[in-house]
Order: C-alpha cells, then structure tokens, then sequence
C-alpha cells in the first residue's frame, strides 16, 4: 500500500488544472455556435483587457519610479551642495588659523632659515629675559632672573586662555556634530515621508484601475445580455413571421395557378411548377454537382484560413511572451540602479561623517601644539 505524499498530491493537484483548462480551452475553440472564423473572440477579449490593465499598471508604476527618481536627484543635489558649502568654510578657516597661528616666524627652526640673522644678532646677554640665554652659555641660572613671578603669572594666565579656548572649539564641534545628526535625522525621515507619499500614491492608482476595470467589465457583461436578449427576440420574430409566411403561401397550399410566369402562358416559374423534363432534372443536377464542388472549394479554402490563423495566434502568443520577458527584465535592471544609487548615496553620507569627525577631532589639538610650542618659546 502505497502513501500519498504532499509533493504526489500537488502534483495531481497540478495536473488537474491543467487537464481542467485544456478542456475549457477546447470547448471554447471547438464551440461551432460561438467561434468566428477559427478564432476564440471571448479569450481575445479578455486578453485585451489583461493587456490594457498591464499598460496602466505599468505606466502608473513608470511614473512612480521617475517621481521617485526626480526627488532623489533633488535631495542629492542639495547635500552636494550643502557638502561643497561646508568643505569651502572649513579650507576658508585652515587658512585663516595658518595666516594667523602659523606663521613662519613662529617656527621653531626659523633662526636657521633666517634671512636677517645676522642683523638680529644680540650679545651674549643684556637682560635677564633675553631668550638666548640658554643652559650651556651659563648667563642666567635657575632663581637668578628678575621677572620671575611676572613670567609665571603670565604662563597661568596662558594656561587657562588655552584651557577656555579648547573648551569653546570642543563645545563648538559637539555644536557642528549635534547639527549634522539633526541633518541626518530629517533627512531620513524626509525619504520616509516621500516612500510613504509613492506608496499610497501606488495604492490609489492601483484603486482607480481596479476599479475602472470592474466597471468596463460591467457595461461589457451588460451590453453582451442586452445584446443577446435582442438577437433571441429578433429570431423568435423572424421564425414567427416565416412559419406564417409558409402556412399562408401558395408553396405548401400547392396553388395549380403559382407556376403561372407573367411573361406569356407557354412559360412556367421553375421554383413553383410541379412536374418539370428530364432536361430540367439534368440541369439541376448538374447544378447541383457544381454546388457540391463550390461547398469543397470553400471548405478547404476555410481549412486553410483556421491554420493561418492558428498560426498567427501562436506567433502573436509568443512575441506577447517575448515583450513581457523583455519588460520583467528592465525592471529588474531598473530595480538594480536604483539600488546601486542609494548604496552610493549612503556610502557617500558615511564618509563624509567619518571625515567630518576627523577633522573635529584633530583640528583643535593640532592648534593646542602649535600654541603651546610658541608659548615656551
């Protein structure tokens, strides 16, 4: 005894359908009452309708995408804008610490480079502040020099200036921190707004052609009912009026004076005259015959319209199904740059944070050395 497992039972389930359309497709194709000329006018209809729901879902989607793009390009030219902005002030306020801070007499190797050195050059000593006294020439030692407590109450004094102003440039770069993070947090929540404004956007559209397509599929239910109640009432009248038309006429009441001919008594009305030569019968078979030929002739004739047609539909069938491969594929193409774009975008936005944070972090120790390096000068 064998189990039925759940992959035997898709597949039968599968193969049902299957089996099932076939032979809904067969009855639609083989229905004598309702093809046309070889052709299955409801399934092309139905295909017009996909056909035109997938233009407007596609031309809806399109015009979210190029929205989408538009705003994307928007916001990124505004922070490379922003970025160049902020680059230009921070090379300004480089130069502006250079030309101040910086400068080349503050050097320490400047006395080696000067060139007016020698018309700088002092004697050996003349006061106790003279900066060229130094350890190995033995002209002031340590508690010999006169301005000793001025010199030290100057260097505290130097001390907390420096001290005050690293505090102010470290409060001033949590400032410039706090303000990119605040930039950051509306940027996202700006594209959130903008993701959720195309979503509903998306929604709405899809709405609307849902809609207009349940609506076209009404009127078409509708006028296909009207149209057919006025078909089976027309046909009703027409076979009323025939059936009269017999029962009254001179066909069936077999009327000796119908196959009177109104040209002259010696002619007769073929279709109504009763005994006719073996001459007559002759001609009509021939007539006949030459019918049977014509209905062959019209038959193959229409044979060979179906496979011309069937050949068509499998032509049409197959560049449908090339064009929608073709369509699937630039979406995913399109899909991919998008993607591609905002993974650059966002690598953009790290390092310009991480570079940001560098240079908060080194500017100001750097301006601490050089003070202090004049300062014990």
């Amino acid at each position: 005894m064998e189990i039925a497992q759940p992959r035997d039972l898709e597949r039968y389930l599968s193969l049902a359908k299957r089996r099932h359309g076939e032979l809904c497709r067969q009855k639609r194709i083989f229905n004598a009452r309702n093809r046309i000329i070889g052709g299955d006018t409801d399934a092309w209809d139905a295909q017009v309708r996909d056909q035109k729901i997938k233009e407007a879902t596609e031309k809806a989607r399109h015009e979210t995408f190029a929205a989408e793009m538009r705003q994307n390009d928007k916001i990124t030219c505004i922070l490379e804008g922003r970025e160049r902005r902020d680059r230009k002030s921070l090379c300004k306020a480089i130069n502006d610490f250079q030309q101040t801070f910086q400068k080349p007499e503050t050097r320490r190797e400047f006395d080696l480079s000067d060139p007016l050195a020698l018309r700088k050059d002092l004697p050996a000593r003349q006061s106790d502040d003279d900066i060229r006294n130094t350890v190995s020439g033995m002209q002031k030692f340590m508690g010999e020099d006169l301005n000793f407590y001025e010199r030290k109450k100057f260097q505290e004094e130097q001390n907390r200036e420096w001290s005050s102003q690293q505090q102010r440039e470290r409060e001033s770069a949590r400032a410039h921190q706090r303000c990119a993070e605040d930039l950051y947090f509306k940027t996202r929540l700006q594209f959130d707004e903008t993701a959720k404004h195309l979503q509903s956007l998306e929604s709405a559209t899809r709405k609307a052609v849902c809609a207009a397509v349940k609506e076209f599929n009404r009127n078409q239910a509708t006028e296909s009912v009207e149209r057919k109640t006025r078909e089976k009432k027309q046909e009703q009248e027409d076979d009323l009026a025939e059936i009269s038309n017999l029962l009254r006429g001179d066909l069936l009441s077999e009327n000796p004076q119908q196959a009177a001919s109104s040209f002259g008594p010696h002619r007769v009305v073929p279709d109504r005259w009763k005994g006719m030569t073996r001459e007559q019968l002759e001609q009509i078979r021939l007539v006949q015959k030459q019918q049977i030929q014509e209905k062959l002739r019209l038959r193959e004739e229409e044979w060979q319209r179906d496979r011309d047609w069937d050949r068509q539909r499998v032509q049409r069938a197959r560049s449908t199904l090339l064009v929608e491969r073709q369509q699937k594929r630039q979406q995913w193409d399109l899909r991919r740059a998008l993607d591609c774009a905002n993974l650059s975008l966002a690598k953009e936005q790290r390092s310009r944070k991480k570079y940001m944070e560098e240079v908060c972090t080194n500017q100001p120790t750097e301006g601490y050395f050089t003070q202090f390096n004049t300062g014990s000068r």
